[in-house]
């Protein structure tokens, strides 16, 4: 019988893993984010000494909470490990001790985030493994989560963040930490079941595996493969609908309502979660079924706020989703323009926030009419002209009988958002005669070799 094969060490399928994370490469810098433990005292060692033969530097992150007495031992252990190995390290304290695990978190995370530009590293890389997987997976699970959730941990992210030793469960680690005579510290709150997490760690999951299915942790992060990989594949398939009912505009994703509607509903809620996911917030199942039924139905102007602070409004077809605006401060005051005689000249104005440009001449010929560009008889307006924002009631006579300039907008397909920044032309009884690219006044134009004068807004 031929011998088996021999299974690859711990340390070759961590340089695999490293492979399929491309970290292994020639200009790699690695920041590892170390608190001392046994998983981080293991990744940091597995970079250093098993993967250097790949030429990867190595620089160490040490954020301390100072959320437990004893925190600062940590810190000094982890500069001494990091002393002895030969490991640039870049360490901090929080000035004020994080009030929940939320908050540490966002804490620490902001930390690495300043060390990695700090040391010029191309990747950042966390500890966490297989059993974290597990229990992320399973938490998940008891809060209803849908796919994404169930694809839990990912194993890197677009912004450079890897987690190398995700495909191997604490055991091995400790096992490999162990065979190489590493030693750590223990975060005595690990052993704490006061929190959701340590208690999934400490008591569910082995009660599941002692009664139920003894092989759960890898179940459950295997779960977590096959739901990222048909994840994968439903990003793969919305890619060409997203191309066709989105575009970017102005900040903001829009999207085409009409094309929209012709989808499965299904099928349209994965569309509108990848386009919200986009821009920072996916609701749950009831704010998606919401957010569908806005887009679908409601008028022309109206706008809907979901949790977690993205704004949808709807523009006749389209449907504009971007990030609500933090409080703006006030905008500056408008400074309308006056055109107090027929005479050539040029100046600034500002309407609704927008600056623009007005250029005027004199003459019997002037440029020709366009929605920028406005000829007038001199002897039909009443001067002064003057330039100024929309008012209440602004109506315009047309060649169907004097219409209201909201009416006028509407037609025209300005979107309500737009309307306060246009400039409106009025003359001297405030009669609109203009509204460069909506309308203008019937019986204003020239006739030919009549003396006339030619505005033009930009």
């Amino acid at each position: 019988m031929p011998p088996r094969p021999q299974r690859p060490s711990f340390a070759d399928r961590f340089r695999r893993s490293l492979d399929a994370l491309g970290v292994r490469r020639a200009d790699a810098h690695v920041l590892v984010a170390v608190s001392g433990g046994c998983d981080s005292t293991s990744l940091l060692h597995l970079l250093r000494f098993a993967a250097d033969d790949a030429g990867v530097r190595v620089t160490a992150a040490h954020f301390d909470h100072a959320m437990r007495a004893g925190s600062e031992r940590d810190a000094a252990w982890v500069r001494g490990v990091c002393g002895a190995w030969g490991v640039p390290l870049i360490q901090a304290r929080a000035e004020t001790p994080p009030a929940t695990e939320a908050e540490a978190r966002d804490a620490r995370y902001a930390f690495l985030r300043c060390a990695r530009a700090e040391a010029g590293a191309t990747h950042l890389a966390t500890a966490h493994h297989a059993d974290d997987q597990a229990e992320t997976v399973l938490f998940r699970v008891l809060r209803g989560t849908g796919l994404p959730g169930l694809a839990g941990i990912a194993p890197a992210d677009p912004g450079g963040l890897v987690r190398p030793l995700l495909p191997f469960s604490r055991a091995e680690i400790v096992r490999y930490a162990r065979s190489v005579g590493l030693a750590w510290r223990e975060d005595p709150t690990n052993a704490l079941a006061d929190a959701a997490r340590n208690r999934i760690r400490l008591d569910l999951l082995p009660a599941i595996e002692r009664h139920l299915a003894p092989g759960a942790r890898r179940s459950l992060a295997r779960l977590a493969e096959l739901a990222r990989e048909d994840q994968e594949a439903w990003d793969a398939v919305l890619a060409p609908v997203l191309a066709e009912v989105l575009r970017e505009e102005e900040g903001a994703l829009v999207l085409v309502r009409e094309r929209f509607a012709l989808y499965d509903w299904r099928v349209a809620a994965r569309v509108l979660r990848a386009a919200l996911r986009r821009v920072g917030a996916v609701p749950d199942r009831a704010g998606t079924r919401l957010a569908l039924q806005f887009i679908s139905q409601a008028p022309s102007g109206r706008t809907c706020t979901l949790p977690g602070g993205v704004r949808i409004t709807t523009e006749f077809g389209l449907a504009r989703l971007e990030r609500a605006p933090a409080q703006a401060p006030p905008a500056p005051p408008d400074e309308p323009l006056v055109i107090e005689r027929a005479e050539t000249g040029e100046a600034r104005f500002r309407i609704g926030g927008a600056e623009w440009t007005a250029r005027w001449c004199v003459g019997v010929e002037g440029g020709v009419d366009d929605g920028r560009t406005m000829r007038m008889a001199i002897d039909r307006v009443r001067f002064p002209l003057t330039l100024r924002a929309r008012a209440p009631g602004d109506r315009v006579r047309t060649r169907a009988g004097t219409r209201p300039l909201k009416k006028l907008l509407g037609e025209a397909r300005v979107p309500a958002r737009k309307r306060g920044a246009l400039p409106v032309l009025a003359d001297a009884r405030g009669a609109v005669l203009w509204v460069p690219g909506v309308a203008r006044a019937e019986g204003c134009a020239p006739a030919p070799g009549e003396p006339s004068i030619t505005l033009s807004v930009f």
